[in-house]
């Protein structure tokens, strides 16, 4: 038990530091082709971050542990929702641009709404489900790549260059080994952590979906928790929503397009809640709650308000309570 408990922590560390390895490499080398900063930033970066939860769902779903996909998309979505973003709304409740949340939040409700008409009608996960969310995924991107494009060439035409990577010089191996090395670590992290995490979850007792829900959703979501405790460090909450919404997303359309498209899956059935399956009951409608209470304010009023944040963590306590009491 306590070996699989250290592998499990030092699978998580791997994520972690594989994650920023990986978008530091990748950065450096869109640096020194004179991609701009924003588009950087709308592609790059924001999948890099996204990779640790990628590469542990699809290795899970893959492998057979459909329960581990589905409870870490599910889980880290609540995770990042309910504690990264509750975080800074507690510390540093600021004012939003709303009017760069909509598309985001569009899209993520709207593949929100696609993916749990699978759970509650169809009661699985198929091959063409995955699909259709990797093309949400891809026409996603296509509008953040026009976006960001658009904005870069307006700052341009004004005079703003915010380019001044460009200038710098970038070691192209420095970059290609960061790269080489990041995707290793998320590799040997996320088997570390499926491997564990199964272990852990068999002498505990409890359903495999409980671990990733829960355990394997927190350690996933340890980058964006990183960016967001940066950002309030720097005077910049607001950075902290859209991330949080945007990664979000990705763990919707890409992280459980992935999965699914790869090694197709039942809606886990594990645990229940008199007699109703806890996914359907618990798990969907917090998900869908949390980021209703995190976008709704926001979008309305343009600000992230204290009140959001302490909901937010009461909802993250009682649903943690619930996994391993219940």
């Amino acid at each position: 038990m306590i070996q699989a408990v250290l592998l499990f922590i030092l699978g998580f560390v791997l994520l972690v530091k594989g994650g920023d390895w990986f978008v530091d490499g990748a950065t450096g080398i869109a640096h020194k082709f004179r991609l701009p900063e924003i588009l950087i930033g709308a592609t790059v970066v924001s999948i890099g971050t996204t990779l640790p939860e990628l590469m542990v769902s699809a290795g899970a779903a893959v492998a057979g542990h459909g329960e581990i996909a589905y409870g870490n998309s599910i889980g880290t979505v609540i995770c990042n929702t309910a504690l990264v973003c509750a975080v800074t709304a507690v510390l540093m409740p600021s004012e939003v641009d709303s009017k760069a949340l909509k598309i985001p939040v569009a899209f993520f409700f709207g593949s929100a709404v696609f993916y749990s008409i699978n759970a509650y009608v169809f009661k699985t996960y198929s091959r063409l489900s995955g699909i259709i969310l990797l093309l949400i995924f891809v026409v996603y991107m296509i509008v953040n790549v026009r976006q960001a494009m658009a904005s870069y060439k307006a700052s341009v035409s004004a005079g703003v260059d915010n380019q001044e990577a460009e200038e710098a010089e970038v070691n192209i191996g420095k970059a290609i080994l960061f790269l080489i090395i990041g995707a290793a670590c998320i590799a040997v992290g996320a088997d570390l952590l499926i491997d564990n995490g199964i272990i852990i979850a068999s002498l505990l007792g409890v359903p495999e979906s409980v671990i990733a829900l829960t355990f394997v959703a927190f350690g996933t979501s340890l980058p964006e928790l990183v960016t967001a405790i940066t950002s309030v460090s720097k005077g910049h909450g607001a950075l902290s929503l859209g991330n949080v919404v945007g990664a979000n997303l990705l763990n919707m359309v890409l992280v459980s397009g992935a999965a699914i498209a790869l090694s197709p899956f039942d809606l886990p059935s594990e645990k229940t809640i008199m007699g109703y399956n806890s996914s359907l009951a618990v798990d969907l409608p917090l998900m869908f709650i949390t980021m209703l209470i995190l976008t709704l304010p926001p979008l309305i009023k343009g600000k992230l308000e204290r009140w959001q944040g302490i909901v937010l963590l009461i909802l993250y306590a009682a649903f943690c309570v619930y996994q391993f009491v219940s």
